[in-house]
């Protein structure tokens, strides 16, 4: 079965694309099954995840914080260059296919 076939469950690990086009491995929290907005063009869902932040000044005595992320839509069903999920092979292909431009 293919990587992007599978059903997204809890526990899963996906990139998370930020605002600004920048991928961060992510835990998914919940998984929206059942809210069709969120799957406009494809039947992948949506999802809420939660990463390590990258910001230097976000530590505490644990270590780096973490980050949420709610309502959370796969890369397929959004328009805009960030704020999506998407499987790792799939980020993999549209960075090697940003290179070639």
């Amino acid at each position: 079965m293919e990587e992007q076939d599978r059903q997204l469950s809890v526990g899963d690990v996906v990139i998370y694309v930020d605002a600004v086009g920048k991928g961060h491995l992510a835990l998914v929290t919940a998984v929206w099954l059942d809210i069709e907005s969120y799957m406009p063009n494809t039947r992948q869902p949506g999802c809420n995840v939660v990463f390590v932040s990258d910001q230097q000044d976000q530590q505490d005595p644990y270590g780096r914080q973490i980050a949420r992320e709610t309502s959370v839509v796969h890369r397929s069903n959004q328009p805009a260059p960030g704020r999506f999920w998407c499987r790792e092979n799939e980020f993999r292909a549209a960075k090697a296919a940003d290179a070639l431009l």
